[in-house]
């Protein structure tokens, strides 16, 4: 029989989805590229969209579609030891290595930081992240129970108090827009696309995908054409949401530079639009709604990373890594969210592509009939660029890690690689690989078991 589902079923499950994505990064980038972008706001913003919100988007539908069950499921098409190390490398970037520290650093640099003096932030910053943590490691030892609370109380009381802050803004304009800075006044949009991977969205979307998965089976939706309607449906309603407040998010920054001038970092830019608007009552209203906004995201990156985890290493208990999670991200949140900020960026633009190409294949994989060695070219040839430009915001960030043979090798991608100018020059080896596996004959079946098992049950 067929199952029908309601638009509040959609966008119950819709809401719970944009609770788990919406937390630090998505606060502190809009606002700091619209500050950069200045009269180059729309080209700019249409980039961030593509890689923060379309990207994501895509991500759960190749989860919900494609017949995996999760990231290590779809990432071993490729081959079952590549699933486990991109899982691993994936799962500990959203998890404690860059993601999850940063969803406490950001509520003390913009709701507490502005009243602290500089010498006593790395005190005070500890304090902070060990009460934050504490916090969100309880709430995390029983997944089934928050997931309700995330979409049921925290998304919509966030969305309410930011809705304050984003209205106010529009009503009285803090100025005009100002002259791009950087890379914004010649390549606005590539520039804000690349923007985008700092949201990490696009990676939590492939571990965030077999939540949403489990949350409308929950709900009582088994049928397997249903699972799929809901999951695009209620996908399409979280990432409509965000496309509208990335967007008055990016024009509050845009708007802010003659009032507050250019900062650091998106967390100081808004606590300064706050305490401009509402002086120190802004400000502790908006720490107030940012720490409820992390809090839910750190919660769900805790539970969904603790679970990989611990399918992995099923000897260790789901409570023994949710403690240790919690525990290095603290000890991580104290290196400061800029140091944060700066180091991630290298292993996001060596995993992005590689992403990218996964969630592409994920969507397309009954066009090429599951084959294995589809995945395995497109991925190979994806990564040796994907590794350069790693190795080349690793330099950026750390001149003295230049290497001469590797700078050989940028240097040739530059000279003949189409569009590696841009940072996209993986989409034509992609393409390549892509052929040369769907050419390629083995002699034998393609389909891992786990596959195989799946498309069966899709079949029925």
């Amino acid at each position: 029989m067929r199952q029908k589902t309601s638009f509040s079923t959609y966008a119950s499950i819709g809401i719970m989805l944009f609770g788990l994505f919406f937390g630090a990064g998505n606060l502190i980038f809009p606002i700091q590229l619209g500050q950069l972008a200045g009269t180059s706001f729309w080209p700019a913003l249409i980039g961030f969209l593509v890689t923060a919100v379309g990207l994501p988007f895509m991500g759960i539908l190749a989860i919900g579609l494609s017949g995996s069950q999760g990231l290590h499921d779809l990432a071993s098409r490729v081959h079952p030891l590549f699933g486990i190390i991109f899982s691993l490398i994936l799962y500990l970037t959203i998890g404690p290595f860059f993601a999850i520290p940063r969803t406490a650093t950001v509520p003390f640099v913009v709701g507490f930081e502005p009243f602290i003096q500089p010498e006593q932030s790395s005190l005070w910053l500890a304090l902070f992240s060990f009460l934050f943590f504490t916090i969100v490691y309880y709430l995390s030892l029983n997944s089934a129970k928050v997931m309700d609370v995330v979409g049921k109380y925290l998304t919509p009381s966030f969305l309410l108090f930011l809705s304050i802050l984003i209205i106010t803004a529009i009503v009285k304009p803090m100025g005009s827009f100002g002259e791009p800075t950087g890379d914004y006044g010649t390549l606005p949009f590539m520039t804000g696309f690349k923007e985008g991977y700092n949201t990490m969205d696009a990676l939590g979307a492939l571990a965030f995908g077999i939540v949403v998965i489990h949350a409308i089976k929950k709900m009582g939706i088994t049928d397997t054409k249903a699972i799929a309607k809901t999951t695009w449906k209620s996908g399409l309603f979280a990432m409509g949401l965000m496309m509208l407040i990335y967007g008055l998010i990016t024009y509050m920054g845009a708007s802010s530079v003659s009032s507050v001038g250019t900062l650091e970092n998106g967390g100081l830019i808004f606590a300064a639009v706050s305490q401009n608007y509402f002086g120190v009552f802004g400000s502790i209203l908006l720490a107030i709604i940012i720490v409820l906004a992390c809090l839910k995201t750190s919660i769900g990156l805790i539970i969904a990373c603790s679970e990989f985890f611990h399918t992995i290493y099923p000897k260790i208990s789901y409570k023994t890594f949710v403690l240790i999670l919690s525990l290095m991200s603290f000890m991580v949140a104290n290196f400061g969210l800029t140091n944060i900020i700066l180091y991630a960026v290298p292993v996001l633009m060596f995993l992005y592509p590689l992403a990218i190409v996964l969630i592409l294949l994920g969507l397309s994989s009954s066009l090429f009939k599951h084959k294995r060695s589809v995945y395995a070219g497109a991925m190979i040839l994806t990564f040796f660029v994907s590794i350069i430009d790693g190795y080349n915001a690793l330099v950026r960030t750390i001149p003295n890690a230049a290497v001469s043979l590797i700078e050989a090798v940028s240097n040739f991608y530059y000279s003949y690689l189409p569009l590696y100018d841009i940072g996209l020059g993986w989409i034509l080896p992609s393409l390549i690989g892509a052929v040369i596996g769907y050419l390629w004959k083995d002699g034998n079946k393609t389909e891992s078991p786990v596959l195989h098992r799946n498309a069966e049950n899709l079949s029925h």
